[in-house]
């Protein structure tokens, strides 16, 4: 089982994602900005980290920059609707800040589930789904 850190200011988006995490039998953290998901490494560091780009306080390409300098083998997934700008902007600056895969929203979960096991079996985590 996986501890991953979800960090996204939209509380269904969380609780969607939050799902996702739990039916694949990992543990999920979930934090409304970049700002409260880094208070999470003062306790214990993820095994993951899935992030969206445009939030309040702590934005997700500032908490991205942050992370990877600190925890350089880390796993993160960005992802962005694009608020008012083009989302493959944000998501090509993810990639360049240090985020190991994009979505652009919607996420196809189906999709997301699979970089997820994928990204953690690099890590050497591994998940409890059997599928």
């Amino acid at each position: 089982m996986a501890l991953i850190l979800l960090v996204d200011d939209d509380p269904q988006m969380l609780r969607l994602l939050t799902d996702v995490i739990e039916l694949d039998g990992h543990e999920a953290l979930m934090a409304e900005d970049g700002e409260l998901a880094l208070a999470y490494f003062e306790h214990q560091a993820p095994d993951l980290v899935i992030t969206d780009i445009l939030m309040p306080n702590k934005e997700g390409l500032e908490f991205i920059s942050e992370v990877r300098e600190m925890y350089p083998d880390l796993k993160i997934i960005a992802y962005s609707g694009g608020g008012s700008a083009d989302p493959e902007s944000y998501l090509e600056f993810a990639s360049g800040m240090g985020a190991d895969r994009v979505f652009s929203k919607p996420m196809p979960l189906a999709s997301l589930r699979n970089e997820i096991k994928s990204l953690l079996a690099e890590g050497n985590i591994k998940s409890t789904a059997s599928n």
